[in-house]
């Protein structure tokens, strides 16, 4: 249960959402979906985010929605506690590793190294985060993983666009990118949810 290969799959796109407002929750969860983008990564970055995961899971069933930026098993907990059918840390520790998997839902940890990967691997898992993904080296990095490393399943997440997407997702090793560009902070703020779906639709599109 505790790998999140099977999330890795739902989606060419994962939609990483941070919402200040909860009363954005819902609308912006049903635009991604009208958009074909059946999947939200909510971080956990604002005080009302617990809050909008809840709203999400209870109503609209019909998208799969984690919680990420989990930096702690006290997070971990209320993110589940909440709704949160999959979990996305940053990165990780022994400790946080640890307790994420003895929760009840897949985990998706933050590997920006070979050595991390390796460590997470000994875990059991083979689907990870890579972040942040620009930074820590893009493409030609996860390439070069994939040559010891080639079971390792990644979503690279960070500084990543509709544009630059597919220069990740034509790896092999690479089944999905995470993003932020489908919500931006004004069109949520606008409640310009046509935008939204539209953004949703493209990203929808990489997949096919």
């Amino acid at each position: 249960m505790a790998d999140a290969t099977s999330v890795l799959h739902v989606s060419p796109v994962i939609p990483v959402v941070t919402i200040d407002d909860p009363q954005h929750a819902v609308p912006v969860a049903r635009a991604l979906a009208d958009g074909g983008i059946r999947i939200i990564e909510l971080t956990l970055r604002t005080d009302s985010a617990l809050t909008s995961l809840k709203l999400i899971a209870n109503e609209v069933p019909d998208i799969l929605v984690g919680a990420g930026t989990i930096l702690t098993p006290v997070q971990a907990d209320a993110a589940v506690a909440a709704g949160a059918q999959f979990l996305v840390s940053p990165g990780v520790t022994p400790a946080l590793l640890g307790h994420m998997l003895s929760l009840d839902v897949p985990v998706l940890p933050g590997v920006a190294t070979v050595g991390e990967v390796m460590a997470v691997l000994e875990s059991g898992l083979e689907a990870m985060k890579f972040f942040p993904a620009g930074p820590a080296g893009g493409p030609a990095y996860l390439a070069a993983i994939g040559a010891p490393i080639p079971h390792v399943q990644f979503c690279p997440t960070g500084g990543i666009s509709l544009a630059t997407a597919p220069d990740y997702l034509r790896l092999p090793n690479v089944q999905c990118v995470g993003g932020s560009w489908l919500t931006p902070r004004a069109a949520v703020d606008a409640g310009d949810w046509h935008q939204i779906t539209e953004l949703a639709r493209q990203a929808a599109g990489l997949g096919v």
